[in-house]
């Protein structure tokens, strides 16, 4: 498998992942298994950010008057500034 495919998979499983892995308490484990759970837990955070942030992008597009624009311009600003921190 090449690593540059991406798949889809429904966002509900998406969220069902993250929540199961934030339930894990792998202190336990081995540090390479804690460095590869922190990757991917990472990954998948980052990517649950970005469908919002595209979210939020897109009530701009769909908002319907100019003072709805501006608000929501101004949430998907804040929210994108919190996923560039990260």
């Amino acid at each position: 498998m090449s690593k540059s495919e991406n798949v889809k998979i429904p966002l509900s499983l998406l969220l069902r992942i993250i929540a199961l892995l934030e339930y894990w308490d792998i202190a336990k484990y081995d540090p390479v298994i804690q460095n590869d759970y922190d990757n991917v837990y990472g990954a998948l955070v980052q990517k649950r950010q970005r469908l919002e942030l595209r979210e939020t992008y897109s009530k701009i597009v769909c908002a319907e008057t100019e003072d709805a624009r501006h608000f929501a311009r101004i949430e998907y600003l804040r929210q994108k500034r919190l996923v560039d921190e990260n």
